[in-house]
């Protein structure tokens, strides 16, 4: 068992109270935040944890972290789920020491996904897709484990080379010309492959780390992707606090790594990630490649620009992420759709005018206006198809056409924007 039946029972019985002005939430909440533990984890015969990502039998370093984060208050007083939560971390540190540049991974051995891929596949990698965010979401989960619920076990000889696994790999790739990685797939759709045999678009050195492809998987156009260099910076913070107050032993070197990596990544984005919108206003460019092309945009996984605050980089009322904001939530953004029932951001990685539930709970998570929040959590609930639970995209002149049944980390960014309206009403 991942978790205590009884306490999980009293603490849906006590955000249920807290919410029992809106039963339309309470039902999908208590749904959705039983579904991820019941039904995607799985705990091994070695104490660690497996978190299918959804109706896709493999698991993702990014979504396994976000399915899981909102149990984390939950944990402070259940040590069962607590240890379900290190076994992840614990099995997370595995896969990223197999390989730091694969992004989804098989349960077992078995040689399932994508084997036909060009690139340096083995039976345990379901995808080898190099994204940064998937080498950010488990330090995230390690350090919030940690200081959510005081958990050290975690905080082992494993995660420590795991990290200076991931630091070195973030360095070599701020020059991305040494480096070995590289990945085409035989395909028509050019968004999952890697162009010029499988190194990427041309870049220059700007001090932040290289990505081939977004958190949605979809291939960057310029290789410097800039929600997920934030995403970096704030990791590698919580990564020097870890060193800081633990002192493991042998890792004096990692620390000043880590310190210098993160001044040239934030330097870099400061230099070469910012541009003007249409009303001549400084934001955030989405992705730049050194060589002065940029894009202005958005994609509604996480790391997004939109997401900048809620990752822990900036704070919402930065001017410059103002001004980013506004431009990712309008026209000028060109994955921004207006529709019958629904706005806000679509992806390339699914369909025309179809909008993402993540990013509607991004975009409540990231504003303090209490009734913007409600706004979204009930247009989030409107537009769940008839099914009550969320799915990847669903579109804007008809939320009964939608992609993907069984999405956890959609349901759990759900619960998630659930939990923040509830302590801010806690707060009045």
């Amino acid at each position: 068992m991942s978790y205590n039946k009884e306490k999980m029972k009293n603490w849906l019985q006590v955000i249920g109270e807290r919410i029992a002005d809106h039963p339309s939430w309470q039902k999908i909440f208590e749904t959705c935040f039983t579904d991820t533990l019941d039904n995607t984890v799985t705990v091994l015969e070695d104490g660690t944890s497996f978190v299918l990502t959804g109706d896709i039998p493999a698991m993702w370093l990014r979504d396994s972290t976000a399915q899981i984060k909102p149990y984390l208050s939950l944990a402070r007083d259940d040590e069962q789920l607590r240890q379900t939560i290190v076994g992840l971390v614990k099995r997370q540190c595995d896969f990223i020491c197999h390989d730091p540049y694969a992004n989804a991974f098989n349960q077992d051995d078995n040689g399932r996904g994508h084997q036909s891929d060009h690139t340096t596949m083995t039976g345990r990698i379901w995808e080898r897709k190099y994204e940064v965010d998937s080498l950010c979401y488990p330090l995230e989960l390690a350090y919030l484990l940690w200081k959510v619920t005081g958990e050290t076990a975690h905080l082992q000889e494993d995660f420590y080379q795991t990290a200076n696994v991931i630091v070195d790999t973030w360095r070599l790739e701020q020059r991305h010309e040494q480096s070995p990685y590289q990945f085409e797939r035989d395909t028509e759709r050019l968004e999952d492959t890697l162009p010029h045999q499988g190194k990427g678009n041309p870049c220059a050195y700007t001090g932040m780390t290289w990505s081939g492809f977004r958190p949605s998987d979809d291939v960057c156009v310029y290789p410097y992707l800039i929600p997920s260099n934030m995403f970096a910076v704030v990791v590698l913070r919580y990564l020097s606090e870890i060193l800081a107050v633990q002192q493991p032993e042998g890792y004096e070197a990692l620390a000043e790594k880590v310190r210098i990596l993160r001044e040239e990544i934030d330097q870099g984005i400061k230099t070469y990630g910012l541009t003007k919108n249409a009303n001549g206003e400084t934001i955030f460019a989405y992705e730049v490649d050194g060589l002065g092309n940029q894009s202005i945009m958005d994609d509604p996984n996480v790391p997004s620009l939109l997401a900048a605050p809620y990752l822990g980089y900036c704070d919402k009322r930065d001017p410059i992420y103002q001004a980013t904001r506004r431009t990712i939530l309008s026209k000028e953004n060109p994955y921004y759709y207006e529709g019958t029932y629904a706005s806000g951001c679509g992806s390339t990685h699914t369909f025309y005018r179809y909008i993402w539930p993540i990013a509607l709970a991004i975009e409540g998570l990231t504003t303090d206006d209490k009734d913007e929040k409600a706004r979204l959590l009930d247009l989030m609930v409107t537009c769940d198809g008839g099914t009550g639970v969320m799915h990847e995209s669903f579109h804007v002149d008809n939320p009964s056409l939608y992609s993907r049944e069984w999405f956890s980390w959609a349901n759990m960014m759900f619960c998630e924007l659930v939990l923040d309206y509830d302590a801010l009403r806690r707060r009045d």
